[in-house]
């Protein structure tokens, strides 16, 4: 039975994705328009069957290759080949390593004072502004998880935050810009020039770190470099992985609190709760502690639910590699499966009305009415996100630490527009009046 889709296109798809607004919208449009399997023509990829169904999602969840034409644009970052899309052999050790210290409890709470004075260095710079005008969240956000995983992937004082910082943004505006063809400042020749440094400073920073570890080092370096040290990882993938953890974990962090924020904003009453949880769990403390978290469990169904509207990795890609039935349909090995999560998680027939903001849909008893991959805001399989739990403290304790001293409000006048930037952004970042909250 052939996937029912759209006609071919002679441009191979890109004007379809354009008119829609992007690939976000086009996806929606899509599985509207013809069900929960579609075949589509996807830029980069020729012809790929994008599945919006948990339950299909099921049978493919076990698939361990991604398409290497779609990850092409991160090659540049990478000296020991490109980590995206390592082959199933190599990539599950390396999986593991990572699990074994983003995923734990001890490497968190050992972070965890330092993410939060970080946190609150934000909330002081805010309130200084607090009647200065609107301020832009992704901006200022994004900048806090960036100095967060760089202070987690390569330890306290072993590192120049500023440097980092500065580097790795060179490199990231100068690659993303080329992916979604935004215009840079600079000739190809003189931002070649810029980039090159940039990633020669990065890589020389972590190769400090390592050094610092073979002889001992600080009692606060970086779990992540020790780890891959320990594992006698050679250097071009010790320096690899660190770069992709910084890209992994910059933006998308900083986007989730964000766009948590700005519902916050548009839906007061809900905001009203989390405050009173907030004084509830920290009585009169400014922030939380470690064990703290778990008690906020209204503030991680709104998380979670923000998350649901507006996931900030909107999609991901498997590449078959042997021939598989799905929802009765034969996809051939070789094809491009692509995981739309925001049509996933705006499927109405687990998610009722689909658009409304409710944090109460992650109430346990709703959870356990749902299919496991109704949810995916990290991926799913053996190529999901390793610093998924990571991200949900760093997410968890910086919206703890803003909400508990201010009220966010829309700034008048200001449009949110979801666009793709490699995470789900604003086009116009996502501008809101900031204002101090009466003491508990």
């Amino acid at each position: 039975m052939r996937i029912p889709g759209p006609e071919p296109r002679a441009d191979g798809g890109v004007g379809a994705v354009a008119a829609a607004g992007g690939l976000h919208h086009y996806q929606l449009w899509l599985h509207a328009e013809y069900g929960p399997v579609v075949r589509f023509q996807l830029p980069g990829a020729e012809t790929a069957v994008s599945v919006a169904d948990p339950v299909l999602l099921e049978a493919t969840a076990h698939i361990d290759k991604r398409p290497e034409r779609l990850f092409e644009f991160l090659a540049p970052l990478c000296e020991a080949g490109n980590l995206q899309v390592l082959p199933a052999d190599e990539h599950a050790p390396w999986r593991r390593l990572l699990l074994s210290v983003l995923a734990g409890r001890p490497s968190h709470e050992r972070h965890f004072e330092r993410f939060t004075a970080l946190a609150t260095a934000l909330a002081d710079c805010w309130a200084g502004q607090a009647d200065g005008g609107p301020v832009a969240l992704q901006k200022d956000l994004t900048a806090l998880s960036l100095r967060m995983i760089c202070e987690y992937a390569l330890g306290g004082d072993a590192a120049d935050p500023d440097g980092v910082v500065t580097a790795f943004e060179e490199v990231l505006t100068e690659y993303l810009g080329r992916l979604y063809q935004v215009p840079v400042p600079g000739t190809r020749e003189e931002r070649d020039r810029r980039t090159a440094r940039a990633l020669a400073y990065l890589r020389a920073t972590v190769d400090r770190v390592v050094a610092a570890h073979r002889r001992g080092g600080p009692a606060d370096r970086s779990d992540l470099v020790g780890a891959l040290v320990e594992a006698g990882e050679r250097p071009a993938r010790i320096r690899d992985t660190v770069m992709v953890t910084l890209l992994a974990a910059h933006h998308t962090t900083g986007v989730a609190v964000s766009w948590t924020l700005h519902l916050l904003g548009r839906h007061p009453d809900v905001g009203e709760r989390v405050a009173e949880e907030l004084d509830r769990v920290l009585g009169d403390r400014a922030v939380p502690g470690y064990v703290d978290l778990r008690r906020l469990t209204y503030l991680d169904m709104v998380l979670k639910e923000s998350m649901r509207l507006f996931p900030p990795g909107p999609y991901g890609a498997r590449e078959t590699t042997e021939d598989l039935a799905l929802g009765g349909y034969e996809i051939p090995a070789g094809t491009t499966v692509f995981y739309p999560f925001w049509a996933v998680h705006m499927n109405p027939r687990y998610w009722p009305e689909p658009e409304r903001f409710v944090p109460e849909r992650f109430l346990a008893r709703e959870v356990a009415g749902r299919p496991r991959l109704a949810y995916v805001p990290f991926g799913i399989g053996p190529r999901s996100c390793e610093g998924a739990a990571l991200a949900m403290v760093e997410a968890q304790l910086v919206l703890a630490v803003l909400l508990k001293r201010f009220r966010f409000r829309p700034a008048p006048g200001h449009e949110v527009t979801p666009v793709e930037r490699f995470v789900l952004w604003a086009a116009d970042d996502i501008r809101m009046t900031v204002s101090p909250r009466p003491p508990a």
